[in-house]
């Protein structure tokens, strides 16, 4: 009796101790709490100094802050879309940007017209850039780039974010080839550039064709990416 009564006792211990120290917080939590406590302090007094220098850098910063959790949450990465289906077979992220192409489509195309049937200025026509050498070379080395580093602008600066090491490295390099494009960039722009052709889709095909063409153009694409990827599950 003496032995089980021992024995229950000391059962009853080893609960009550394992309770105690699930009851305890781990280190490893309290220490991302605090983490995560700091950061956010940080961001709002970041915030409340863009607020004294400038109402509108609060709206900038609110919309970044935005827009890097969106991106980290969803995973939304161009270099994926393009990746995923040779290597992979999937295409969930290809489908997600040809539906953001097609919803950006159409929201320029009403701002664009709407400023047009009103004679004013139309927004991004000065981003309406020369076909030339210069833009193949530049997406075929782009491509590359971005697959071999594993992430596209914006993947490369959400990664970043989450402190992937080799995207930190992905990022000096981007900075690198950006400040020596652009100190090249004159030169391109006298050889290939300059005297390159210039497409706008409305002045070729009409408003509503041009439309049309871009969102029949995503639709195929969308339906061949769908079919690729249950083509690749079936074998």
């Amino acid at each position: 009796m003496a032995e089980q009564a021992e024995t229950t006792e000391s059962k009853i211990t080893r609960i009550s101790s394992s309770r105690a120290r699930a009851r305890k917080p781990k280190k490893s939590r309290l220490r991302l709490g605090v983490a995560l406590a700091v950061v956010a302090i940080a961001l709002v007094a970041f915030g409340v100094y863009l607020a004294a220098v400038d109402t509108r850098l609060v709206l900038l910063w609110l919309i970044g802050l935005s827009f890097g959790f969106i991106l980290q949450k969803s995973r939304f990465c161009f270099t994926a879309a393009l990746r995923d289906p040779s290597l992979t077979g999937g295409t969930s992220l290809t489908k997600a940007v040809l539906i953001a192409f097609a919803i950006t489509s159409v929201a320029f195309v009403a701002m664009q017209y709407g400023a047009h049937v009103r004679g004013l200025p139309m927004p991004g026509a000065g981003f309406i850039a020369p076909i030339s050498l210069a833009t193949v070379v530049g997406a075929f080395m782009f491509g590359i780039g971005m697959v071999i580093a594993g992430g596209c602008a914006s993947g490369t600066l959400m990664r970043v974010g989450e402190g992937f090491c080799m995207l930190m490295l992905a990022l000096v390099f981007f900075i690198v080839g950006s400040v020596v494009g652009a100190y090249d960039y004159t030169w391109w722009r006298l050889h290939f550039i300059q005297d390159a052709p210039r497409v706008f889709l409305p002045d070729v095909f009409g408003w509503f064709g041009a439309i049309a063409i871009q969102l029949l153009l995503i639709a195929t694409l969308y339906i061949l990416a769908d079919r690729w990827e249950s083509r690749r599950k079936n074998t």
